[in-house]
């Protein structure tokens, strides 16, 4: 009789062991990348961080494009871009807003490890002035679309951003912009 309900006991314990391996394999299957295969490997490609934000900036404008609904004013400018910049990237509404999010934070974050390592990089006014540019125009995009929502969740991304844009702004008034060289 103990062999009986030591054998069940074994199953018991086996079976949960296997579903629990099996819910982890579908969460981590289930973890998406805030960029595309293509914006990462451009992201990897350019090591400078001024082009790195320009990257990043470009590939939030490419989630503003399908939240805002392609047309034909911008279908001709995403053709054009699809050759380096690959497909459009997909996801639901609150997926697009939760990549914004994490693309400005990556943003944040790739700018002030430059600022760690190298404080008196002359591509660091330049990036912050790039980014502050950016998120001066995605202002008005991010309120616009947290006027249409009434999900927590896509609330939550879109505050989120307007703080990091709002952040990015602030912080850039105290870089001084690089003058353009005028040509002679």
């Amino acid at each position: 009789m103990l062999t009986n309900k030591l054998k069940i006991s074994i199953l018991v314990i086996t079976t949960f062991f296997c579903v629990l391996l099996l819910f982890s394999f579908s969460v981590s299957a289930q973890r998406r990348d805030h960029l595309t295969e293509m914006e990462t490997e451009l992201v990897r490609e350019f090591q400078e961080i001024d082009k790195r934000t320009e990257i990043l900036v470009k590939a939030i404008e490419r989630r503003f494009f399908i939240l805002n609904g392609v047309n034909i004013d911008n279908s001709k400018q995403i053709e054009k871009d699809s050759e380096k910049w690959g497909e459009l990237p997909t996801g639901s509404r609150r997926e697009l807003l939760l990549d914004i999010e994490k693309i400005l934070q990556e943003a944040i974050d790739n700018i002030d490890n430059v600022a760690e390592r190298n404080i008196k990089s002359e591509l660091l006014p330049k990036s912050v002035h790039i980014l502050a540019d950016a998120s001066r125009k995605f202002l008005p995009h991010l309120k616009s679309q947290l006027d249409k929502t009434n999900s927590d969740m896509e609330k939550g991304a879109i505050l989120g951003s307007i703080e990091f844009c709002n952040q990015i702004i602030e912080a850039s008034a105290k870089i001084p912009k690089e003058e353009k060289k005028k040509k002679n």
